[in-house]
């Protein structure tokens, strides 16, 4: 992979526009891109927790900040157009499998009507710009027959979570196609790449239904760790890995505007598939102790059991590859956790900054 140091020339006082700024991936991601000075406005709805990352890591970083709602086309296009960003990465969503089946139609509207409201805003721009939009790993229709799912392969999802992000995936392809096909690049000057990223994990995460807060969460009070489907697989990755993919795209991107116009998978590499027991014992093993307890229920709503990426597509066309394995990424995330809550904050930097130095 480039060196992702001399990434920073892109954007470096270039102007970054990012959906979903408040959320984990998106708070990550404008550290990552604090650091190197880029000029950073941020869309999305306030957090909707308590201790969450956004409020340790960007609430008081030199950003400015809308709360809004993707599903509001006027407003998002107001902000996309008076902002007239270099660089667009849209991480807005309804990210949870099992509150999709509580919320399916807004489930829909974000991932799949906010996406076309963003792209269409994309339109309206005069000048050069460069998308990266984040679906998921699971736009594939898993057949759960243990093989590793390649970009070309066909679109589905049982869910309502997974069924969007494949929605969104064909939108993302008709406005590439309509809009900004690469053929024509020279006329609307916008790249569109769509980034299929695994199970994504690290420090500050404290959404429900994600297996690592979950953990967190049982492991601060001593409670035993409940899990479900402890032996379905899937692509485990620290989320840095992503990022340096959404990064290395959007460079390359910017470099040859239209070349990399396309879908990539990200996620470990073939043999670093872990079933979730695995990862939980090696949750443990990182914390120090622990236990956990299989609470999986007949009537617990439908999530995949097999789940596999296959990244020799960004590998062979980006040159981009996993520096951490599985367990590695544990560790790094486990250890966040275990820093205290005022040196949170370092440690992130000091994480990119080690990440960078592999």
């Amino acid at each position: 992979m480039e060196n992702l140091v001399s990434l920073e020339k892109h954007f470096a006082n270039k102007k970054v526009f990012i959906t979903g700024h408040t959320g984990f991936k998106g708070s990550w991601l404008i550290t990552w891109l604090h650091l190197w000075n880029a000029k950073i406005k941020g869309y999305a709805l306030p957090p909707d927790y308590e201790n969450n990352v956004y409020d340790y890591l960007v609430k008081n970083k030199k950003i400015e900040s809308v709360f809004a709602d993707v599903r509001d086309k006027d407003e998002l296009r107001k902000e996309i157009l008076d902002f007239n960003p270099d660089f667009i990465f849209h991480l807005a969503a309804q990210p949870l499998v099992r509150r999709s089946y509580e919320i399916p139609a807004d489930t829909f509207q974000i991932n799949v009507t906010g996406t076309a409201n963003l792209l269409e805003a994309v339109k309206d721009l005069p000048g050069k710009c460069t998308v990266i939009v984040i679906t998921t790993d699971k736009v594939y229709e898993n057949k759960e027959n243990d093989i590793l799912y390649k970009e070309e392969d066909v679109l589905g999802g049982y869910d309502p979570y997974s069924a969007s992000k494949a929605c969104a995936e064909l939108v993302i392809s008709s406005f590439r196609n309509s809009f900004f096909n690469p053929k024509e690049i020279g006329i609307h000057k916008k790249s569109i790449a769509s980034i299929r990223a695994g199970n994504v994990i690290g420090g500050g995460d404290r959404s429900t239904d994600r297996l690592i807060p979950d953990i967190v969460r049982s492991l601060e009070k001593n409670n035993v760790i409940e899990i479900r489907s402890p032996n379905a697989v899937r692509p485990w990755q620290h989320v840095l890995e992503p990022l340096a993919g959404y990064l290395l795209v959007a460079a390359l991107l910017d470099e040859k505007p239209g070349a990399y116009s396309a879908a990539y998978n990200f996620g470990p590499n073939p043999d670093d598939h872990l079933k979730v027991k695995e990862f939980v014992e090696l949750a443990v093993e990182s914390w120090g102790g622990g236990k956990w307890k299989d609470v999986s229920s007949q009537t617990q709503p439908h999530e995949a059991g097999l789940l596999k990426l296959d990244i020799s597509k960004a590998k062979k066309e980006l040159k981009w590859k996993p520096k951490l394995n599985s367990k590695d990424a544990i560790k790094w995330t486990i250890d966040w956790y275990k820093q205290e809550s005022s040196k949170q904050v370092e440690y992130t930097l000091k994480q990119i900054k080690d990440y960078l130095a592999l």
